[in-house]
């Protein structure tokens, strides 16, 4: 049924146009670096990092993520937008490393699964099942002691009901179980540390450009209680989420809405 599956994924989109070619252009501002790749059915994916030019061991460092679930194209462009047009605001202030892309694949075939139909938030743990998780591991571990503050960008799309969720139930064997899909931006912080003067900050910022997700009439969104306005707490660890592969002080899983009627791409 993995093979049915796999054998049925189209590729939709080409990350080397998409986020190779970016990255590209970003070289001679900042420094970029390959660190490691997937092989799938033959074709290879480089996985591809940004970094401070002017790298300073005795700076903390930010670590911003984006692409872990490939579909989720708001924070692939998101990572590569923040590098272009801020990142050189932060230089001699703080390391910053990010990896706009990690789910390559998944990115080209619009899918929140890897090939493997494992799904990489679920796996950033030692020994993990997906090459994905592990390689972004690999990278981060060496600046691990320094890092302050994780981003990790997600979206939750109409396509999380319609797809994602009924083929994680078919794949578990488990009966679906129809949710709700909340409109605008929120928040998932870490419920072993979950900073919510630092969610809230963050929450404060967007509602100046967009809005922020509304609770349900559980008072909850996706299933999950909020604890502040647009903010829901996960165990990242537990969970093998990618926010909770350092033990930052400062992390946070943004999820963007970009079905809402109330929203555009930009």
């Amino acid at each position: 049924e993995r093979a049915e599956w796999l054998a049925s994924r189209v590729k939709q989109r080409s990350y080397a146009d998409d986020v190779l070619s970016r990255i590209d252009s970003l070289r001679s501002r900042f420094d970029v670096l390959e660190y490691g790749e997937l092989n799938y059915s033959g074709v290879r994916f480089a996985l591809m990092a940004i970094r401070s030019r002017n790298w300073n061991d005795e700076l903390q460092t930010v670590l911003v993520t984006g692409g872990v679930h490939g579909y989720e194209t708001s924070g692939v462009h998101g990572a590569l937008d923040f590098v272009d047009q801020r990142a050189e605001a932060y230089a001699g202030r703080v390391n910053l490393l990010i990896a706009p892309c990690i789910s390559p694949w998944a990115y080209e075939c619009v899918q929140r699964w890897n090939a493997n139909a494992i799904d990489p938030n679920r796996s950033f743990y030692a020994n993990s099942p997906a090459e994905e998780s592990a390689a972004a591991m690999r990278l981060v571990a060496p600046h691990n002691a320094n890092i302050v503050m994780h981003i990790d960008l997600h979206e939750t799309t109409d396509s999380d009901e319609s797809e994602f969720r009924p083929a994680l139930a078919a794949r578990d064997g488990k009966e679906y179980v129809p949710g709700e899909i909340p409109d605008g931006f929120y928040l998932c912080g870490d419920s072993a540390n979950p900073q919510l003067d630092f969610q809230n900050a963050v929450n404060n910022a967007v509602a100046k450009v967009t809005h922020i997700a509304p609770s349900d009439d559980k008072g909850e969104i996706i299933g999950s209680t909020v604890v502040a306005p647009g903010v829901i707490l996960y165990d990242y660890k537990k969970l093998g989420l990618c926010a909770g592969m350092t033990n930052a002080r400062f992390t946070t899983t943004t999820e963007v809405y970009p079905d809402s009627p109330r929203a555009t791409p930009e």
